[in-house]
């Protein structure tokens, strides 16, 4: 017999708050006036867990006890994880689709703009619901991935790796909602494992970094003067095209030779700091000698910010295969066959943010001095080449302070 009767109960109920007691783990807790629930607290794996039995409201006391016990019978006795049990039910009734179109509405405020929201869920509409959309989210395996992607993978690479970073989102975020019991199987993934191999040739995104010295020596001597100016800047400082293409002359403090992109241009809504070598500053100084008035704009269009086929069009004139934005990746290629940089001040060039949180909390002075040896160096590869180029007395593996 257990500590409570249903007269007390009915009047916890109308105090409207409290934990009460009925024994062995059973209690009610009342939350509000008349809002109560029944739970059983135990312990598993070492770990004190609450089990909900149902709301004091539809379910009596005398059916909480017999839950409790049927509870306590299934764990104790049958060795049985009810909460697993519960988190699985839970997330065999939401469905793939359903758990994308929720992440995606989370994240309306994320947006930088209508059209990359719709993009978002447009890739997802087209390469992964076919396959996963009724599929519930906790059962999507690393294998359903790769069979939803699998075409695109290789026709459109880029796309490809686009659906595969979208479609693991979704299962992280069903994790985190509890609609999964285990979290997505991007690890794997993430390094192409268990897909096919992606085509890569010249015809790829980005130029090769040794055919990059005298593409800059055609580049200067080709027409125009702000795509060409712009382009140039872009590749020296390996920067994303929208952050040239909005720089403005406040942002940069020459004496120095730092550019401080703010945060609106930025892809991570961070602020970046991004050391100028040499070749930058004089490509800075021929765009001040040829600066229009009425404008902040360093690379101006021809009404108001340049448009990113205006840097696409200077490479289609010279007739060349790339994009712009391949050039960061010919940059991180670079870093990775022909320096003993280490990676991770690459990837602070680059902008792109450490998934490790200890280690982004240790490398949060940005590296700044580390970076601008690296820009340096790359400077004066793109300028006429070089051999491999090495940090001061730094080696590859040794770590990297703050």
């Amino acid at each position: 017999m257990g500590n409570l009767t249903a007269n007390e109960i009915k009047s916890f109920l109308a105090k409207g708050s409290g934990t009460y007691q009925d024994g062995d783990g059973l209690l009610l807790r009342v939350t509000g006036v008349g809002v109560g629930q029944w739970k059983l607290r135990i312990q598993h794996e070492g770990k004190r867990r609450d089990i909900g039995l149902g709301s004091a409201k539809l379910v009596s006391l005398a059916s909480a006890r017999a839950k409790a016990a049927e509870a306590r019978k299934a764990i104790r006795e049958d060795g049985r994880d009810l909460l697993a049990e519960k988190r699985e039910a839970k997330a065999a009734a939401v469905t793939f689709r359903e758990a994308a179109l929720a992440l995606h509405e989370a994240r309306q405020h994320q947006w930088a703009n209508g059209k990359h929201s719709g993009q978002w869920i447009a890739t997802l509409e087209t390469y992964a619901f076919p396959l996963l959309g009724t599929k519930p989210v906790g059962n999507v395996s690393a294998g359903d991935i790769i069979a939803a992607i699998a075409g695109v993978w290789t026709a459109k690479p880029e796309t490809g790796r686009r659906v595969r970073q979208r479609i693991c989102a979704v299962l992280d975020y069903a994790h985190a909602r509890g609609w999964r019991s285990t979290e997505a199987p991007a690890r794997s993934l993430a390094a192409g494992k268990g897909l096919p191999k992606q085509p890569h040739g010249r015809n790829h995104t980005a130029m090769p970094y040794d055919e990059l010295p005298m593409f800059l020596t055609r580049l200067r001597a080709s027409g125009g003067v702000w795509g060409r100016l712009a382009l140039e800047f872009t590749i020296l400082t390996a920067a994303r095209s929208q952050e040239v293409r909005l720089a403005k002359w406040d942002e940069f403090d020459t004496k120095n030779a730092v550019w401080t992109v703010p945060a609106a241009h930025m892809k991570m809504k961070r602020e970046h700091v991004v050391p100028l070598s040499p070749q930058a500053l004089a490509v800075l100084k021929s765009a001040m000698a040829v600066r229009l008035d009425g404008t902040d704009l360093v690379f101006p269009g021809t009404n108001g910010p340049m448009s990113d086929m205006t840097l696409l069009a200077v490479l289609r004139r010279m007739k060349e295969p790339v994009t712009v934005h391949g050039f960061r990746s010919t940059f991180r290629t670079w870093v990775a066959e022909k320096t003993d940089f280490p990676g991770e001040v690459a990837e602070a060039a680059l902008a792109h943010q450490n998934p490790n949180e200890v280690e982004r909390a240790y490398q949060r002075g940005a590296m700044l001095e580390k970076r601008r040896k690296l820009m340096e160096a790359w400077g004066a590869y793109c300028e006429a080449g070089s051999e491999k180029v090495r940090p001061n007395k730094q080696r590859r593996g040794e770590p990297v302070s703050a």
